[in-house]
Order: structure tokens, then sequence, then C-alpha cells
């Protein structure tokens, strides 16, 4: 099958911090990345979001650096009680973008040497 997407998807994990309409509180809910790039995520809660809406997140990186991010959700779909959302990245200063891409090239390395 041809690959269609533009970056190269990396497991990370992460979190979205939810701030309800009217108030100063924000919210951490846990979210499961299921993928991620340095244009976008895709990850799943329990939690239900609106599509258009936009969110701040940390990422975890594997050397356990936090990267804090705005994301826009773009697409959802519900599974059970799980919501699988797909997002893009908004406003990610560059040196973040270059976090993601270092992150990208040392587990590309691991992966070889494993093979």
């Amino acid at each position: 099958m041809e690959e269609k997407r533009r970056a190269k998807r990396l497991d990370l994990a992460g979190e979205i911090l939810i701030k309800e309409l009217g108030s100063s509180e924000q919210k951490a809910v846990d979210i499961k990345i299921t993928d991620a790039s340095t244009s976008g995520i895709g990850f799943s809660t329990e939690k239900q979001l609106t599509i258009g809406d936009n969110y701040e997140s940390n990422l975890t990186l594997w050397n356990k650096e936090v990267i804090h991010v705005f994301i826009q959700i773009v697409r959802a779909v519900k599974e059970g009680d799980v919501y699988h959302y797909g997002g893009i990245f908004i406003g990610m200063p560059e040196d973040v973008k270059m976090r993601i891409q270092v992150y990208e090239t040392v587990e590309d390395t691991l992966k070889a040497q494993e093979e």
C-alpha cells in the first residue's frame, strides 16, 4: 500500500487540557496517542471533544521531555465508550517541531539497530 501521509507517525504519551466555557479551571484528561507527527496527532479518550475546537496538550517524548502544544480537532469517531480523534497542531514553534524530528531520528536509528 502506498503511504499518503506527509509526515512520519510516532508513538508518544500525553494528556489533553480541557477548559470548560466560562471557567478559569483546566482539567487534565489522559489520552492514548495512537500516532503523532510534526503536523498532527491521533489519539483516543473517553472524554467527548468538539470537532473544530482548540485544546492544549502536553506530549511526553521517550526521554520524558514534555512538549506543550495546541491541537485543533479535525475528525472524530466513536467506538463504544471511546472516542478516536484526529487533530492538527496549530501555532507550533519551530523548536518544538525540531524536537519531534529529533525523536523521529532516534526512533528510526533504534529500529534499524534491532533489525
